[in-house]
């Protein structure tokens, strides 16, 4: 398959310089930028010297989008690009028209057989007559078969150069972020790895960043697709010595993995992202909201309602500290804890979103097993009430009444917090427990349950529309 992308462009003054008839393999040198969506912005740097004036090249590149090859080198400009991919069975068979090959029948069976034409087939054996169909399996000559993508670049240089850097944009390669917290009392050891993971790029000893941000996408990549054969393999890279580095280009974030890595199909490799840090940690129990924008719940008659107790985990990052001043990119944090005999045990799984320095990781692990809540709407009414200015239509007031019961079999006293949220105009008239207003949007009862004991909260909230 054959694409031109660039158009060649005519230079008055331009030197044709025959770089090499042979391709050029672009196997050192290597940096890549990968996005979690899949594509990779690849830096290469060919050590092949450029001379003032038209240069041309003949590159073996795997994974080239030509559309958008281009050299980050101000005084090199690419004039034209036609990029070759790996044969397929039928264009080798084309290639093969006129010549004579090997067909394998069975094990041990093989026929010889002259290509007339591929489509329709047609078969000529050495007896003259013509088979009319592939006779076996076809063992093509090496000459016929392109193994690497090949692309013939023409250049353009303002000045002479001893290498030439090029840049494209290719799919392929994923990456995520993975967080361990060990909680233990009131402190979380919390660990970082990148996973980075190939789905058709190969390459040796890549300098490699992984960018955190939303990156829009605006085209998708033509070429030619690749299909992962056989089992996954998997190879953890063991935690750096060194720290990561990051920086912030434009609205996205870099992060510069502390070693090279060599990346295959199917092979996914871990490495740390950051040393292990000590943070403080604080666990709250939540009874989220549930008012309707009416005030009612729908409930029949005086029945309670089970409603789930949310746990979740915050850990401080405090600007100053080895875990608060790194941003972190967006991933999935798993929390762990000890069991009476040592034994780490996976307590909850949660995605968070890129974060940046200085802000603290809140996350849900689940619902609470041993802390219950059950809500009961005790009463409610509906009343219509004068509109706010003359001439505008009447207004509703919703008053509702409820009834929270928590219920706690833990050893020890838990502190639970009721959360209510509701949109427009709505306020609390009255609580057995101080309301608490964290937002336009939202009311918080902070209620003390002791061990193996209850706590009601009741209250009375006005919806008006």
């Amino acid at each position: 398959m054959r694409k031109t992308v660039i158009g060649h462009r005519s230079s008055v003054m331009a030197v044709l310089v025959a770089v090499s008839a042979a391709p050029i393999h672009l196997s050192a040198q290597t940096s890549l930028s990968i996005y979690s969506d899949g594509r990779v912005v690849v830096r290469k740097t060919v050590p092949q010297a450029l001379q003032k004036g038209r240069n041309q090249l003949t590159l073996q590149i795997d994974g080239l989008d030509p559309a958008t090859l281009f050299s980050p080198d101000t005084a090199v400009t690419v004039t034209s690009a036609t990029v070759r991919y790996p044969t397929p069975l039928n264009e080798a068979m084309a290639r093969a028209v006129g010549r004579t090959i090997s067909f394998v029948r069975a094990k041990g069976d093989t026929i010889q057989a002259t290509v007339v034409r591929v489509d329709p087939p047609q078969y000529r054996l050495a007896d003259g007559r013509l088979l009319l169909s592939q006779p076996g399996e076809p063992l093509i000559p090496a000459e016929l078969v392109r193994s690497m993508p090949e692309a013939s670049v023409a250049i353009d240089a303002t000045r002479n150069r001893s290498a030439t850097q090029l840049a494209y944009v290719t799919q392929g390669v994923t990456w995520e972020a993975t967080y361990q917290a060990l909680i233990g009392g009131t402190q979380a050891t919390i660990g970082g790895a990148a996973t980075v993971t190939s789905q058709s790029l190969r390459t040796d000893s890549a300098d490699v960043q992984l960018v955190a941000g939303s990156i829009n996408r605006a085209r998708e990549a033509k070429r030619e697709g690749f299909q992962l054969q056989g089992a996954m393999a998997a190879r953890a890279v063991e935690e750096a010595a060194t720290t990561l580095g990051e920086q912030a280009v434009g609205e996205a974030h870099v992060y510069s993995l502390p070693s090279r890595l060599s990346l295959e199909p199917g092979v996914p490799v871990t490495t740390a992202l950051f040393p292990r840090a000590t943070t403080g940690v604080v666990q709250e129990f939540v009874v989220p909201g549930v008012l309707p924008w009416r005030g009612w719940v729908g409930q029949m008659g005086d029945e309670e309602n089970t409603v789930p107790v949310q746990v979740w985990y915050t850990f401080k990052r405090t600007h100053g500290s080895a875990f608060g001043d790194r941003p972190l990119p967006g991933g999935t944090v798993q929390l762990y804890q000890a069991d009476s005999s040592s034994r780490v045990q996976l307590i909850g799984e949660a995605t968070i979103a890129h974060t940046p320095a200085g802000k603290d990781v809140r996350v849900q692990s689940g619902d609470a097993f041993d802390v219950t809540a059950e809500r009961v709407q005790t009463d409610y009414n509906q009343e219509q009430i004068p509109p706010a200015k003359r001439g505008m239509p009447t207004r509703q007031r919703v008053t509702a009444a409820y009834r929270v019961t928590v219920s706690n079999a833990k050893a020890t006293a838990a502190t639970v917090d009721v959360r209510e949220s509701h949109f427009g105009s709505w306020r609390v008239t009255e609580s057995s427990v101080p309301a608490e207003k964290l937002s336009s949007t939202e009311t918080r009862f902070r209620l003390s349950v002791p061990a193996g004991g209850q706590a009601v909260l009741t209250y009375t909230v006005q919806v008006e529309s």
